[in-house]
């Protein structure tokens, strides 16, 4: 991996329309799908960024026929699937370095009755155990084997097998990896506490697509009655929420006008309502976001005075990556917000980075920072820091773009893992961001 870096000069005011990538969750999911099938899978507004690009690698080398015919447009098919590439090295090189492979499993084991893992990478952002997982294969009849030694995860099942389980946790990939896996297996399989994120809503249209048989898709009560074998079908990836609101997230902060066109509004559950606590103006056209030039934004309080406090839940509850997002516009609003990030203990460690620049946070502990805005009185200060992970990449892109001198982001492959040509895109609107190699 090259050591590249973005120069970010700031004082930056943006102007102008952009247009959302695909979500980064959903293609992930969508992509492990079309091993469920011998026929041919077309996906459209995938997303090309490192995360995905790591996968369809992956699954190339188990032999999925994959066509490109343009920019996020491709077809895949798994009709040739090569199951000894699982004990390949490169296999296993490439499978550690992408979180979303563990999403391989489910559709490998319901199609072909075994699967193989190396323990996955991804976000350095606190425990993200797979235990959620393996004990829902398991409850289907598979076998499973982990590795202590190697760190290698080993599932087998002649036949996966309809089963009740209520999910030991609301995990997205968990409930992705277990429906795949229920969609191929015999009789009926009712899966509770399900996660129920767009993503999976996504994946569920895709699978009934395909001629998969689920009920109860948007909710945490999926039922899914097994079929012997499944179809070819077209799916397109919903726009990315998360960059969504990262972008409004920069507008507010940078003082700039953008038009966010293509935003999928309505699947965008109560994030433009929690911008707005921070005092955003968002004006909604059809599916379009009109963020406004504001000088200044005030956060709202509680009915009965007390702080605002912002906080992660599962769907439909507010989404845990856009914390960091409102974590740093929040450093220049009127008043004073807690951030409470209940579901991964080291995503509040970037703050440091933010108080150099100038900002007053008090991180209180690992799961909660106070943020006392500066009502724009001082800007930030440009510095040479180090993105930690893929959302707080951006954030403290979103910081450097404000501030008042220029800024040295390091480590910015954690940043291309999950948004698509950044620096471009931003630069046409405005911005002046060098990709440099150091």
């Amino acid at each position: 991996m090259s050591n590249e870096a973005f120069i970010v000069e700031g004082n930056t005011r943006l102007k102008g329309e952009i247009e959302p990538q695909g979500a980064k969750n959903e293609a992930l999911q969508v992509l492990c799908a079309v091993l469920l099938t011998d026929q041919k899978v077309e996906i459209t507004n995938v997303p090309e960024i490192l995360d995905v690009k790591k996968l369809i690698n992956l699954i190339k080398g188990l032999g999925v026929k994959v066509e490109r015919h343009s920019q996020g447009h491709y077809t895949f098919q798994a009709d040739e699937v090569d199951l000894d590439y699982l004990s390949s090295e490169e296999y296993q090189n490439d499978a550690k370095k992408i979180r979303g492979s563990v999403m391989l499993i489910g559709p490998l084991l319901a199609r072909f009755g075994k699967a193989y893992l190396p323990k996955p990478g991804g976000d350095k952002i606190g425990r993200r155990r797979l235990d959620t997982h393996f004990i829902g294969f398991q409850k289907l009849g598979g076998e499973f084997k982990f590795d202590e030694d190697t760190d290698d995860y080993y599932v087998y099942a002649e036949k996966l097998k309809g089963c009740y389980m209520l999910m030991d946790e609301i995990s997205v990939t968990g409930t992705a990896n277990v429906l795949m896996g229920a969609v191929l297996a015999e009789g009926q399989t009712t899966i509770y506490n399900a996660a129920c994120e767009p993503y999976v809503q996504q994946l569920s249209r895709m699978l009934v697509g395909m001629g998969a048989k689920i009920q109860g898709i948007g909710s945490n009560l999926l039922k899914v009655t097994g079929v012997d074998s499944l179809k070819g079908t077209e799916h397109r990836v919903l726009p990315d929420m998360i960059e969504i609101g990262s972008f409004i997230g920069m507008a507010a902060m940078t003082q700039s006008e953008l038009l966010i066109k293509n935003a999928a509004v309505k699947e965008l559950g109560n994030i433009p309502s929690v911008f707005q606590k921070l005092g955003i103006k968002l004006d909604i056209q059809d599916d379009n976001i009109h963020v406004e030039a504001q000088d200044i934004y005030e956060i709202s309080s509680f009915i009965d005075g007390s702080i605002l406090t912002i906080y992660d839940s599962p769907w439909p509850g507010f989404t845990p990556d856009l914390l960091s997002i409102m974590l740093v516009v929040a450093t220049q609003a009127r008043g004073s917000v807690l951030i409470h990030q209940k579901m991964f203990e080291s995503r509040l460690f970037f703050v440091d980075k933010l108080i150099d620049m100038g900002a007053k946070i008090i991180l209180c502990d690992p799961h909660r920072a106070t943020v006392i805005g500066l009502e724009r009185k001082t800007q930030l200060k440009g510095i040479s820091m180090s993105s930690p992970d893929i959302r707080a990449g951006v954030s403290l892109l979103i910081a450097a773009l404000s501030a008042n001198s220029t800024s040295t982001i390091h480590n910015i492959q954690q940043i291309d893992r999950g948004y698509q040509n950044i620096d471009g895109r931003l630069n046409a609107l405005g911005a002046n961001i060098q990709r440099v190699e150091l």
